[in-house]
C-alpha cells in the first residue's frame, strides 16, 4: 500500500510538472511570436517560426491528462470522468498533429480534424469536471472544479457562436470579434479544471490499511484456554 501511495504521489507531481511545462511552452510561444492575442486564435501560431512550441505545449497537456485520467480510473473514480479526461488528452494530440488551415484557405482534412478535435476537447473537459465535482461534493476542491467547468462551458458558447453566424451566411472574421480572447479563456479554464481535478484526486488519498490485531492479551488466552480444557 505504501508503494502504491508513493507511486500515486509521483504520478501527481509528474502530471503537474507536465501542466507547468505545457503552460510555459504556450507562454513562450505567445512571447516569441508577438501576434495579437485578441483577434488571433491559438491555432494560427503554428504558422510562425516558433510554431513548434504549440504541438509541444499540447503534447505536455495531453501527458498530464493521461496521468490524471489514469489516477481517476485506478482509484475507482467515476469511469465516465476518467474516459473524458483521457479523451481530452487524445484531442490535444490530434490538435497538435493536424494543423489548422491558413486564413482564407478552404477547409482541408487536416483542418477538419483540428477543428472537430478542438470542439470535442472543449466539451469533454468541462463535463468531466462536473462529474468529478458531483461525485466528490464534500471535497474542498469540488466547488472550484464545478465553477471552472461552468465557466468553460459558458465561454464555449461565445466560441461557437461565430461559426453558427457564418453558417447562416453572415460574413464574420476574427478581426470583427475578440476570437482570440474567448478561445484563450476556454483553454485556460479547461487546463485549470484539469489541474484542480488532480487536487481532488490527491486529496482523497489512498485507502487506509486495516489495523493490526491487538496482541496484548494473547498470553492470557494461551494460559487460560489449555487449563480450561484440562479441567473440562
Amino acid at each position: 500500500m505504501g508503494r502504491q501511495a508513493l507511486t500515486g504521489t509521483r504520478m501527481i507531481f509528474g502530471g503537474y510538472a507536465a501542466i507547468g511545462a505545457g503552460a510555459a511552452a504556450m507562454l513562450g510561444l505567445h512571447v516569441a511570436t508577438g501576434l495579437d492575442p485578441v483577434h488571433t486564435v491559438i491555432s494560427e501560431y503554428a504558422f510562425e517560426t516558433d510554431g513548434w512550441l504549440l504541438p509541444l505545449s499540447l503534447t505536455l497537456f495531453a501527458t498530464a491528462a493521461t496521468v490524471i485520467a489514469a489516477l481517476l480510473a485506478r482509484r475507482r473514480e467515476d469511469r465516465g470522468a476518467a474516459l473524458l479526461v483521457g479523451l481530452w488528452g487524445v484531442c490535444m494530440l490530434l490538435i497538435g498533429a493536424f494543423p489548422t488551415d491558413a486564413p482564407g484557405v478552404p477547409l482541408s482534412m487536416s483542418g477538419g480534424i483540428h477543428r472537430y478535435a478542438a470542439f470535442v476537447a472543449f466539451l469533454a473537459m468541462p463535463i468531466a469536471g462536473l462529474l468529478v465535482a458531483r461525485r466528490h461534493a464534500s471535497n474542498p476542491y469540488a466547488r472550484p472544479v464545478r465553477l471552472l467547468s461552468l465557466a468553460a462551458l459558458g465561454v464555449l458558447v461565445l466560441v461557437v457562436l461565430p461559426y453558427v453566424v457564418r453558417m447562416l451566411g453572415v460574413e464574420l472574421g476574427n478581426d470583427d470579434i475578440p476570437a482570440g480572447v474567448t478561445q484563450r479563456l476556454v483553454v485556460g479554464f479547461e487546463v485549470a479544471v484539469l489541474a484542480m481535478t488532480g487536487l481532488v484526486v490527491g486529496a482523497r488519498g489512498e485507502a487506509v490499511p486495516p489495523a493490526a490485531p491487538d496482541r496484548r492479551y494473547d498470553h492470557i488466552r494461551d494460559d487460560v484456554l489449555p487449563a480450561l480444557r484440562e479441567a473440562g
